[in-house]
């Protein structure tokens, strides 16, 4: 379906840089679009921050961080009180001034900018713009509601936000926000931190849709299944593994399918060798048994014995006459 701005809504207009849409529209997070918009709009006005943060029912603070945020852009300039820095026309213009292209002036080549500090994550909206988004939509309503009923507990401030952030800023459907907040508690991790940190890198992911959800929380659930596959069959404590130890056993158990028979008898052939366990280790003699398909115990311990074999056994020899001639007892004192 295609769209086109209300022809009505040219007789009102202000002045948008076209930079904004080109280089920064997908980098900047809400906050900081509301704020340069509604200074945009009001360029005629002295801006500052707190005339801001009360239009909008933002946090002084995260105002500061957005103007700052254009500033490292470029997109805005601090003003001294004697400075004089013309403005953006922002006059009412008719429908054909507005629809007629204008003609571009001569401008000299800019000087670079210095790289772009970006901030690492859209600001969280206040308790105020929660609980209207919450009055607005029934949607936010019932992902707040069932997230408490999910957790267990009521959910404070600062929680609300983040889901809403997590809803708003990255895109995530409430459908999607609430699969994932039933299994993190499902794994024992029903914490908004680990919850907030896994929905980010599903919006990394371009996880938007339930069927997509599904998929990921299935590839999940294999792989934790995997550790805890290796967990038992290595004697490892009961915790929560790195990414470099999901992997492990996502390959072991998941891709090349090692019964738990195999990966203890690796584990043992491990211990005698190093003294200690050593998943590298561990890694190389499976790989090796990968290549040449061993998969059973017994396949395992033929390929040892034959290991054993090929290798060339050292000749003892009991030669009394040259061991003296090496001198060995030449320090020794008969009595």
């Amino acid at each position: 379906m295609n769209y086109h701005i209300n022809p009505a809504s040219w007789y009102s207009v202000f002045a948008v840089p076209c930079e904004l849409v080109d280089k920064h529209l997908k980098l900047a997070g809400a906050v900081q679009l509301k704020v340069l918009l509604w200074a945009l709009r009001h360029n005629d006005q002295p801006i500052n921050d707190e005339a801001i943060a009360t239009a909008l029912h933002i946090q002084r603070a995260d105002v500061s961080d957005a103007m700052l945020y254009w500033q490292e852009c470029g997109l805005l300039i601090e003003q001294n009180e004697d400075e004089y820095i013309p403005t953006a026309p922002t006059s009412h213009l008719t429908a054909a001034q507005a629809e007629s292209p204008a003609v571009p002036a001569a401008v000299p080549p800019a000087a670079p900018k210095p790289p772009v500090k970006l901030l690492s994550r859209p600001q969280k909206a206040d308790n105020a713009f929660v609980a209207r988004r919450m009055l607005e939509s029934d949607e936010i309503r019932f992902l707040m509601e069932e997230a408490q009923q999910i957790l267990g507990r009521l959910i404070n401030n600062g929680e609300s936000a983040t889901l809403l952030m997590l809803h708003d800023d990255y895109g995530l459907p409430v459908d999607v926000i609430i699969m994932l907040i039933q299994y993190a508690v499902g794994i024992g991790k029903g914490n908004l931190r680990y919850i907030e940190k896994v929905a980010i890198n599903w919006a990394d992911e371009e996880i938007f849709t339930h069927e997509q959800a599904e998929a990921k929380l299935r590839l999940l659930d294999e792989r934790q299944q995997a550790w805890h596959t290796v967990e038992q069959a290595l004697s490892i404590e009961r915790r929560s593994p790195t990414q470099r130890e999901i992997e492990y056993a996502n390959r072991w158990v998941t891709e090349w399918k090692f019964p738990a028979e195999l990966l203890h008898e690796a584990y043992e052939r491990c211990v005698d060798q190093t003294g200690k366990v050593n998943l590298r280790y561990i890694n190389k003699i499976l790989e090796n048994w990968q290549q040449k398909g061993v998969r059973s115990l017994e396949q395992a311990r033929q390929e040892q014995t034959e290991k054993a074999a090929q290798q060339p056994q050292k000749q003892v020899t009991y030669d009394i006459d040259s061991f003296e001639k090496s001198g060995v007892f030449d320090d020794l004192t008969w009595r």
